[in-house]
């Protein structure tokens, strides 16, 4: 009876691969409305947990303030707040809120370099209103947003900013890749560009936030996510995971009562699966002491969202 009822919501035209390629727990075969509900709300739960233990209150509460209040992104019309944390699909949610507040009828038809334009793409922030509007919309709206793990994250943020650099912002390799080689890099005798040892010898400083000043907002693409969203201090209806997004990603929109107005873009095959092989081979030449250090600060990111410590690395 179960399968046969999560056959049919397969079926529904905004979730076709969902049963395809799940990333399911070990052992399940199926997930229906009912088991996504219990998952959901074993992590929500993880979540209130981890952020009641005193001994981590440092790696995992941080005060709403104007940076937190930048990450959220307001849809007034469906009461939705999505927080943004870069490097876990966020163009696509970008998208849909976009698509939610009428300014494009499809995800589909929204060129790319308008979904990052905050002037073009019509999304307001929670930081461009008042004390009490924050207030209201924080204890009334539907709030979600997205992990993945972040080892792999900050990875992906890596790649992504200083080699490939796709969208195409030279700030990176110009200004904060040299601003970390001359703190970071041990042999100042080597000339190439940024290194992922260097990256995350930064990373890993407990005196960051010093290095953090000159880089001003594009650090969002490697801070926490107790940084970026706070979920400690603001309590959040929904934690979509990246590693099982096109599970999550049709019960995100079923429970935020969207499911009939938009849909999710199609996700590739085993796009969003965790890849072991790659951490580990981008991990290989880094100091255990740095590796350590660099788990000090995301302990708290690991904890509170379930993802195992990477001992591989560690030990």
């Amino acid at each position: 009876h179960g399968l046969t009822r999560h056959l049919l919501f397969c079926l529904t035209p905004f979730s076709k691969s969902l049963y395809c390629n799940c990333f399911l727990p070990e052992g399940t075969v199926a997930v229906n409305g009912e088991d996504w509900q219990a998952v959901e709300s074993e992590r929500l739960e993880l979540v209130s947990s981890v952020c009641r233990n005193g001994s981590l209150k440092n790696l995992t509460h941080t005060p709403i303030g104007k940076f937190v209040l930048d990450r959220i992104f307001v849809c007034d019309k469906h009461k939705i707040l999505f927080c943004q944390t870069p490097k876990v699909g966020n163009t696509q949610w970008k998208k849909v809120l976009i698509v939610l507040n009428g300014a494009f009828s499809t995800v589909e038809e929204i060129p790319e370099n308008v979904v990052h334009d905050h002037d073009k793409n019509g999304l307001p922030r929670l930081s461009s209103m008042s004390e009490k509007e924050i207030a209201e919309r924080l204890n009334t709206y539907f709030k979600f947003f997205i992990v993945r793990d972040p080892f792999e994250r900050l990875i992906s943020a890596f790649k992504d900013k200083f080699l490939q650099n796709p969208r195409f912002e030279p700030w990176y390799k110009h200004d904060i890749a040299p601003a970390i080689i001359r703190k970071y890099r041990k042999n100042h005798m080597e000339t190439t560009g940024l290194r992922f040892e260097d990256f995350i010898r930064y990373l890993g400083d407990p005196n960051h936030k010093r290095v953090d000043r000159q880089f001003g907002d594009h650090i969002i693409h490697w801070v926490t996510y107790v940084e970026l969203c706070a979920p400690c201090d603001i309590k959040y209806n929904v934690i979509g995971h990246h590693e099982s997004l096109e599970r999550d990603a049709p019960y995100i929109l079923k429970a935020a009562g969207i499911d009939h107005l938009v849909s999710y873009p199609t996700i590739p095959p085993g796009i969003t699966s965790y890849n072991r092989t790659k951490v580990e081979q981008y991990f290989s030449g880094i100091s255990k002491r740095d590796i350590r250090r660099l788990y000090a600060r995301f302990h708290g990111d690991f904890r509170l969202f379930g993802y195992k410590e990477p001992d591989f690395l560690l030990n």
